[in-house]
């Protein structure tokens, strides 16, 4: 097959990002080459997308009133026109959406220039972008065979992938679930996003101090914290006497993620796949305030299948995770019988699928494209938009 050219959009969360970054790896394997439209938070987040060119559009982040509805639609609008700029030098095969703003300019663009386009869901609830992009999309790739807020009209052209993850988390698969001695070192993991978790702050310190006194002596915690809990988290770990790694942000969680035994998390999106691909059993807290509460979404799938234990934020006290903890903790076959759970729903070939279903989908050239040099978008001047 020639060399093809593909942009990636994504919204600059974590949720968006990884997933992207694992199929824009995958399609480099293949010989292709691949460009990165995002925002510019999306442009700062650390170890992804080295060696792609990245491009920053202005986000088009619809609401906060007639002010806010007039700024989005012009940013949507400078959006697509410098997106249209850049296809005309870098020629895409297929555009490919994976939600947040930044993905609904760069896919309009396509549409507008007869480009193939997709978009690829990482939750169990259809994102707004892709909800308003799902009728002009050639393929729909979604994470979970159940996907709320799609319309049926559109069930012909989508397509069970999974979730892509990184090289990294997905070697974990092929190692085995660390071993848990009566008297051994028990792992905890707690990680709230890309930005940690305030409640995590708030209640796994405590949750973890009311656990018997030969249980809490046997705790190593790793922690994501925002900056302004770090150092309270900090003292109170002390006080308890729990050796704690406290971070803001961990570049290397897949290696703290290879010898957890437990992972104590929110329920994104990308978190549920890592947790998955790898095999690692969790307690999740899906976060109530996400769009259409799709992370209680996600989380069904692996507590039905027995690898996670839900509790909503509602009910997240530390006395419900103590108890929590010590069903699972306190029982190395039944948190070893979790982990084998976790890893059977996990769909350890997003990425390659995923990109399988981009190849099939993108058009073809009748010569491979002569690499094109980096263009730098700006915005275009008041007038010029197309």
């Amino acid at each position: 097959m020639l060399s093809r050219h593909y942009v990636l959009a994504a919204g600059g969360t974590g949720g968006h990002m990884i997933p992207a970054h694992a199929l824009a790896e995958e399609l480099m394997r293949r010989g292709h080459r691949v460009a990165l439209v995002s925002d510019d938070r999306g442009a700062r987040i650390p170890g992804l997308f080295e060696g792609v060119q990245v491009h920053v559009l202005p986000a088009g982040r619809l609401g906060g009133g007639p002010g806010g509805w007039f700024k989005a639609v012009r940013n949507i609008f400078t959006g697509r026109a410098m997106a249209s700029r850049l296809y005309e030098t870098f020629r895409p095969s297929a555009v490919i959406g994976f939600g947040g703003y930044p993905a609904l300019p760069a896919l309009l663009a396509a549409n507008r220039d007869r480009i193939p386009t997709l978009v690829h869901e990482q939750n169990a609830v259809l994102g707004r972008v892709n909800r308003l992009m799902a009728g002009k999309v050639d393929a729909i790739a979604t994470a979970y065979d159940s996907v709320d807020r799609l319309s049926k009209s559109h069930l012909g052209k989508v397509h069970l992938v999974g979730n892509p993850v990184r090289d990294e988390v997905l070697e974990l698969r092929d190692a085995p679930y660390p071993a848990l001695g009566e008297d051994g070192i028990f792992r905890v993991l707690v990680t709230g996003g890309s930005q940690g978790a305030s409640i995590l702050s708030q209640v796994v310190p405590d949750g973890l101090g009311l656990l018997p006194e030969h249980f809490r002596r046997r705790l190593q915690v790793t922690q994501q914290c925002r900056a302004e809990d770090i150092e309270r988290v900090r003292a109170k770990y002390a006080a308890l006497a729990i050796p704690a790694d406290l971070a803001t942000y961990m570049e290397d969680m897949p290696e703290r993620l290879a010898w957890s035994h437990l992972v104590i998390a929110r329920a994104g999106a990308s978190t549920i796949a890592e947790l998955t691909a790898a095999g690692r059993p969790a307690i999740l807290i899906p976060l109530p305030s996400a769009t259409d509460d799709h992370q209680t979404a996600n989380a069904r799938e692996m507590a039905k299948a027995g690898g996670a234990r839900m509790i909503p934020q509602s009910r997240f006290t530390a006395v419900e995770l103590a108890k929590q903890m010590q069903k699972l903790g306190l029982d190395p076959e039944a948190l070893g019988n979790a982990a084998a759970r976790a890893r059977a729903v996990g769909r350890p070939n997003a990425a390659s699928d995923l990109a399988d279903l981009v190849e099939r989908t993108g058009r073809e050239f009748g010569a491979d494209p002569e690499p094109a040099e980096e263009v730098l978008l700006r915005p275009i001047p008041n007038g010029a938009l197309a």
